[in-house]
């Protein structure tokens, strides 16, 4: 057990980015019936987890996180859920062959509902009110009644991820992710797209290896791992007492586990070492992450390193590089280093989003050419420190929405009021993201033909 560590010890320390809940009572009482609620993920599939990405830190895998920015109350259905998962599915395998190394899967979904903010407020037209904090906390219409902290959303979001995981669930293990239909939706993306010349080369190995599987009778109708996958879940655990009323012993180990999510990370914005939100993620037993930003410094990375993993655990710990393509160069090889020269186990990712943000014809939007930038620039640190760029965390979703501008089917920025959607920040569309799989697959299949030696051993 974690020493001096409870679920509720958090409590006691100061505490950044929390909603003002007027009615106190009324939190009380909504997180006394979500204890009583079962878990929504299992210590077990923590675990699993937990051991798949120590193999990322070995550099024997690859990590894709993503998922919506904020998952919204208004938006859920089959459908988004469906096609999210099918665009998630498609990169992973494009980035399997890239590799060729597993992919472990992990989705912004089923509890991505809060979201840290600058300011604490927003004034339109001279009224000023409590800014927009996720759909776990408050609604976006600018209302007082809307943007007041409702503590009755956080069953909401415990029933949307409840459903959410379900059907993941099902999908992941009933068929839905068939390599052999993964391979057809991929390939029919290579064919539309203005860049398909590119990325056919790519696609048509692809296609002959599940030819020739066929060929030799290796097919999903007789091997489970062609027709099934590991597919996990991941949120920021920023509203700590909903984190703390799905917190839970598990029987097997007497350990304690967040079972809200099979992941959980903490936020640039809170990742104070004396703070609130530290203190929680040090005592559960889950994989956790932590994002990395231009104002970490290297010592306050050891130090936040040796709190939430003092065992040194390979896989409990993702560092999530997010400095903005211009900063990675200057920010992130002094940190590899700190972190390298301790000798410290973890898993590097790179956040291309979150750093390069920019307003355009009045809306918040991310440049496509930064965001790989960005991806390019992290592989290219690695490969120089000689350390493993074990993946990518980004913001995505399978709608066509036209919010990050760029890409082969260049979004302009007169584009993005056409389906504009994002409760919170731009996300990648369904063609964007997989447009990235394709290229970080290059940069994953250089890295690989540079250390032939290291991934012959890894493989």
């Amino acid at each position: 057990m974690t020493k001096n560590w409870t679920p509720t010890s958090w409590r006691g320390k100061p505490i950044k980015q929390v909603p003002y809940y007027p009615d106190a009572q009324a939190v009380s009482d909504v997180e006394a019936r979500l204890r009583t609620y079962p878990p929504l993920v299992f210590a077990g599939e923590a675990r699993k987890l937990k051991k798949q990405l120590a193999a990322v830190s070995r550099g024997e895998s690859f990590l894709l996180q993503g998922g919506d920015c904020a998952e919204s109350f208004a938006e859920h259905g089959a459908d988004n859920i469906r096609d999210f998962f099918r665009v998630f599915l498609q990169m992973a395998v494009v980035l399997t062959f890239g590799a060729s190394q597993p992919i472990v899967k992990v989705g912004r979904i089923a509890g991505q509902f809060a979201k840290p903010r600058t300011s604490d407020t927003e004034t339109k037209n001279g009224i000023e009110l409590p800014i927009y904090r996720g759909d776990i906390i408050n609604g976006t219409e600018f209302t007082e009644q809307s943007r007041t902290p409702d503590p009755a959303r956080q069953e909401m979001a415990y029933r949307q991820s409840a459903a959410t995981l379900n059907l993941l669930r099902a999908f992941a293990q009933g068929g839905y992710a068939n390599l052999e239909n993964v391979n057809q939706w991929m390939m029919g993306f290579v064919a539309d797209s203005p860049q398909g010349e590119r990325y056919g080369q790519l696609a048509r190995r692809i296609s002959e290896t599940v030819d020739f599987m066929r060929a030799v009778g290796i097919t999903a109708e007789t091997n489970a791992q062609l027709r099934e996958t590991d597919f996990y879940t991941s949120h920021e655990a920023l509203l700590l007492g909903y984190e703390e009323a799905l917190t839970r012993v598990d029987s097997t180990s007497g350990d304690w586990y967040a079972t809200s999510g099979h992941m959980i990370w903490v936020g640039d914005r809170t990742r104070q070492a004396d703070h609130a939100h530290v203190e929680y993620c040090r005592g559960i037993k889950n994989p956790l992450g932590l994002k990395c930003g231009p104002s970490l410094e290297a010592d306050d990375l050891l130090r936040l390193i040796d709190l939430l993993n003092p065992a040194n655990e390979p896989g409990r710990l993702t560092l999530i590089a997010r400095f903005g393509h211009d900063k990675v160069a200057d920010h992130l090889p002094r940190l590899i280093r700190a972190v390298q020269q301790e000798g410290r186990e973890v898993v590097w990712s790179c956040d291309p989003m979150h750093g390069n943000t920019i307003t355009a014809n009045g809306y918040k939007t991310r440049p496509f050419d930064r965001i790989l930038k960005e991806v390019e620039t992290f592989f290219g640190v690695h490969h120089a420190e000689g350390t493993y760029p074990g993946g990518i965390h980004i913001e995505m979703t399978g709608n066509n929405v036209t919010e990050c501008t760029g890409g082969a089917r260049a979004v302009l920025a007169e584009d993005l009021q056409d389906r504009y959607h994002t409760h919170c920040d731009p996300r990648l569309n369904a063609d964007q993201a997989l447009e990235l799989a394709f290229l970080v697959a290059e940069l994953l299949k250089k890295e690989r033909d540079s250390h032939p030696q290291k991934m012959a051993v890894n493989g």
